[in-house]
Order: structure tokens, then sequence, then C-alpha cells
């Protein structure tokens, strides 16, 4: 038996395929916006709350967003939720100097200071390739 994770990915690739869900397969990233911040907005009121089971729930609708998303964006040829994860560990692992580096930071605070400055390095870097792309495009 594959893993939960697992079984929802499939899950989910199959609403979206030719005999899947007339109305998962209808849907789009814009289509699906007005969910996804609904979900976001029912998970921070049960986070709120401290409503354990809701919150369980919540998390699991909020789940199904990233996934529905990761599907459409495999459908169309752009990445799938594996390189989403993948994205998302490589991220955290160069915003955590201190614990995977040899960067020395004591507190919560140089903490925030430390990752608002890569954020601001990544996004310069990233500002300059697309400028790159689009001279080499000319």
């Amino acid at each position: 038996m594959a893993k939960p994770v697992e079984r929802l990915i499939s899950l989910v690739a199959r609403l979206r395929s030719p005999k899947g869900c007339p109305w998962d397969r209808k849907q789009t990233h814009i289509s699906l916006i007005k969910f996804l911040r609904e979900e976001a907005r029912e998970l921070e009121e049960a986070l709120r709350y401290g409503q354990w089971h809701e919150i369980e729930d919540e998390l699991g609708d909020l789940l199904l967003q990233v996934l529905l998303h990761s599907q459409i964006a495999k459908e169309k040829g752009f990445f799938d939720i594996q390189d989403v994860a993948l994205s998302q560990y490589r991220k955290l692992v160069r915003r955590h100097p201190h614990v995977f580096g040899r960067r020395k930071l004591q507190t919560a605070a140089e903490v925030l200071d430390s990752w608002a400055g890569i954020k601001r390095k990544e996004r310069s870097q990233r500002h300059r390739d697309l400028q790159c792309r689009r001279k080499a495009l000319q």
C-alpha cells in the first residue's frame, strides 16, 4: 500500500484525468484562487481557536489546493509536486545557514534578519537572470 501522501497525489491526478471528475478537470490556477483563499481563512480560524480536529481537516484542504495547482502545472509541462517539494527543501537549507552551514545565529531576531537578507539576494539574482534571458531572446 502506498503512503498516504502518494495515494493523495495519485487521487488528484485521477480526478483531473479524462475519466475523472468533470468539475476537477475544468479547474485552472485562476478558478482555484477563491478556494485557496477560503481554505487558508478556514485554517487560520481553526488555528486561532485551537480546534485540533478542524486544524487537521483544514490543513488537508490546503494540501489539496497545493496538489491541484501542482497537477495543473504538471499537465502543462512546467513542474510537479516533487519539483515543488525539492524547491522548498533547497530553499529551507539555503535560508538556514545557521543550521546547515557555518553561520552562527543565536536569536530569532538574528534568524529573521538573515532570512530577509538571503531572500533579497535571491530576488536580486532572479531579476538579473531574467534580464539576461530577455537580452538573449532579443
